[in-house]
């Protein structure tokens, strides 16, 4: 399955479409990881708190190592943590992730959210007060940034780019960056389209990553862990959604997946049912019509499913980047 790209700065291509690792970790992400590239996924997003790099970089070390596959075939997605989120840490960590996953870089390197939380080893997820940043230190994006462009210089990321961020806070790196980000990821889908955004990173050359494009169904599962209850969108049962696949004889999630990919919006879902992952890559056969389009961008409903507050208290911190829709929360 070939897969189309989009450049990004510097004539980086990245496949339009990856495969998202998110909540997916030991045997289940290898298997998963094994039928994704049998599929033709090219792209693989990850992240250093996910803990699942180390798995990412078994699969890939023996496709490199069989000659199946080259280091330059893949497009490679990590991201900083929050505990990293100063200059004197992104080094540290993105030396981390490489060694994690058996490279000498990684094509892309997000700043994984806006806010810094303390660098305690061993604690990537703090969900406590205690475990965050002091509340009223703001994180300083502009030296964060600096480090960032650091890491391309040394030939350890070929790209660099941020994930969660708003508009003011792309704007100010974008006032003091030597190298601009050419990527955002950010969680987008039918019922969170976030057209203002998207609007603003093109206009900036910024691609723009759909994280969650089927609106996250496995997210309750994983809120359940910490004893956390979420109701979730079913957008694949959305009525519209159904009868345009029914239509064009896809399944529900191809039809979401296309209607993101022809607003030229890059997207990353996540499954290990092997079945679903060739189906998800299998989009590029048909196309939606003018009004299919407007009847899948009518559905938006600003409605965020990711607000990051498992954390307890995050939305008191100062570069907490949905605060204008803390009232919706």
């Amino acid at each position: 399955m070939s897969v189309p790209s989009v450049t990004l700065c510097d004539n980086v291509k990245m496949p339009v479409l990856g495969y998202g690792t998110w909540q997916a970790k030991d045997d289940e992400l290898e298997q998963a990881v094994e039928a994704a590239l049998e599929a033709g996924y090219r792209h693989i997003d990850t992240a250093h708190v996910y803990e699942n790099e180390k798995v990412i970089g078994k699969v890939l070390s023996k496709w490199f190592s069989s000659g199946k596959l080259k280091r330059q075939d893949i497009f490679l997605v990590t991201k900083l943590p929050p505990g990293g989120n100063r200059p004197e840490s992104v080094p540290k960590y993105l030396k981390r992730s490489l060694e994690l996953l058996q490279v000498e870089y990684v094509d892309l390197y997000l700043v994984h959210v806006p806010f810094g939380f303390k660098d305690v080893e061993g604690d990537l997820h703090p969900r406590t007060p205690e475990g965050l940043i002091d509340m009223d230190t703001e994180t300083d994006h502009v030296a964060l940034w600096k480090a960032m462009e650091a890491q391309v210089d040394a030939g350890l990321t070929k790209a660099i780019g941020i994930s969660n961020f708003n508009k003011n806070q792309i704007e100010k790196i974008l006032e003091n960056a030597r190298i601009p980000p050419c990527n955002l990821q950010v969680e987008l889908h039918a019922y969170l389209q976030q057209k203002d955004l998207v609007e603003f990173c093109k206009k900036n050359k910024i691609v723009v990553t759909a994280y969650s494009p089927l609106g996250s169904p496995g997210l309750a599962k994983f809120m359940a862990q910490f004893g956390r209850t979420i109701d979730l969108p079913d957008i694949l049962n959305n009525p519209v959604v159904q009868t345009i696949a029914t239509k064009h004889k896809k399944t529900e999630a191809q039809i979401v997946l296309r209607h993101a990919i022809q607003k030229d919006i890059v997207v990353i879902p996540k499954s290990t049912n092997p079945k679903r992952l060739r189906e998800n890559i299998s989009i590029f056969d048909f196309r939606l019509d003018d009004s299919e389009m407007k009847q899948l961008n009518d559905l938006d409903q600003g409605l965020r499913i990711l607000n990051f507050m498992i954390f307890q208290g995050i939305q008191n911190h100062p570069e907490y980047p949905f605060k204008a829709e803390i009232g919706k929360l």
